[in-house]
């Protein structure tokens, strides 16, 4: 199959490009490289299946030529992470919804199977957990544009499901929670380089708010296999799935664990969130996802530890990582906890 990787050359693109690849299939990654990097598909460049297009996906013309020439369209591009959503939410809508609207009526032209990426921001402020997939959405005012990313996606979502709905577009939605795993960097609010990063040079691990906000963390080796197989089997199309972990861990936890695998002296300190981010921020205290719906169609469900991720993401900063500064601001207030 060939496959149309948008982009492909950021941490989830870079590993599903490996994937397809080590199966046999031809993989085409776009990319304008605002938060992917070429090292994470540089080691493809003799692969005569691969190709890397540097652009970004709101030109009309080169993604028509893209298009044409797939089978299969993983639409991975967006804006992401925390720190990139609060500081450009301009940047964040348009890159979601202009980039989502081109990559689906290219789609549509050439009738090509299209999986739009998602997020667990679509569920918003909801308290009800797990997160299931028909599930009410909880989004906060407008004026916090903390929720820009969320409602960007959603409107991706609504369009995807449109396409399919209006166009019999074979369209598959899939949110994700918290993919984490080696290649990973610090540098948009990514949690777990972070603190790894900070670990190994003994800095201060930083954790935002009280830390008893919860995550579940999945890896990503165990995401793109899940994505693989939505790609691969069609009664998948027109439904929305999750792919996450369920086991919960609290960001405090978090720390303490990647303090404890890298053998760190670091101190761990709290910030308020006005310190982090703008006054205001909204963060959501837990985000569990039902993953009953592809366990059903898949029978997929992860298995990596966070352990055995951490432990991956300090090998890949002890030894391939380059160095790059560490995220965040020069905090005023914060609590020592340990």
């Amino acid at each position: 199959m060939r496959y149309l990787i948008t982009g492909g050359a950021g941490f989830i693109g870079g590993h599903l490009c490996q994937a397809l690849l080590e199966q046999g299939h031809s993989v085409t990654a776009v990319d304008d490289l605002s938060t992917g990097r070429l090292e994470n598909v540089q080691m493809h460049s003799q692969n005569p299946n691969f190709q890397l297009v540097i652009e970004t996906i709101t030109n009309a013309t080169v993604m028509d030529r893209l298009v044409s020439e797939c089978d299969i369209i993983v639409h991975l591009a967006a804006a992401v992470g925390v720190e990139l959503i609060v500081r450009s939410p301009v940047h964040t809508i348009e890159t979601n919804v202009m980039g989502t609207e081109i990559v689906l009526r290219t789609a549509r032209r050439y009738r090509k199977k299209t999986l739009i990426a998602s997020t667990s921001e679509i569920y918003g402020k909801s308290d009800k957990i797990p997160f299931n997939e028909d599930d009410d959405s909880v989004m906060g005012a407008t004026t916090r544009h903390r929720w820009a990313y969320a409602t960007s996606k959603a409107l991706d979502e609504f369009l995807a499901l449109a396409y399919h709905r209006e166009f019999d577009l074979p369209v598959v939605v899939f949110r994700l929670f918290n993919t984490v795993g080696p290649r990973q960097r610090g540098r948009y609010g990514m949690v777990i380089p972070r603190f790894v990063k900070q670990a190994l040079s003994n800095q201060q691990m930083t954790v935002y708010g009280d830390g008893g906000q919860s995550r579940c963390f999945c890896d990503a080796r165990d995401v793109i296999r899940a994505i693989m197989g939505l790609a691969e089997n069609p009664q998948a199309i027109g439904k929305v799935f999750n792919i996450g972990s369920q086991a919960e861990i609290s960001i405090l936890g978090l720390a303490k664990r990647v303090k404890e695998l890298t053998n760190s002296t670091s101190e761990i300190v709290l910030v308020p969130y006005d310190e982090a981010y703008d006054v205001g921020f909204e963060d959501m205290r837990r985000r569990v996802p039902d993953t009953t719906r592809i366990h059903e169609l898949l029978a997929w469900q992860p298995q990596i530890g966070l352990d055995q991720t951490i432990q991956d993401i300090i090998h890949f900063f002890q030894n391939d990582g380059k160095d790059e500064p560490i995220s965040g601001k020069v905090h005023k207030n914060y609590q020592i906890v340990g």
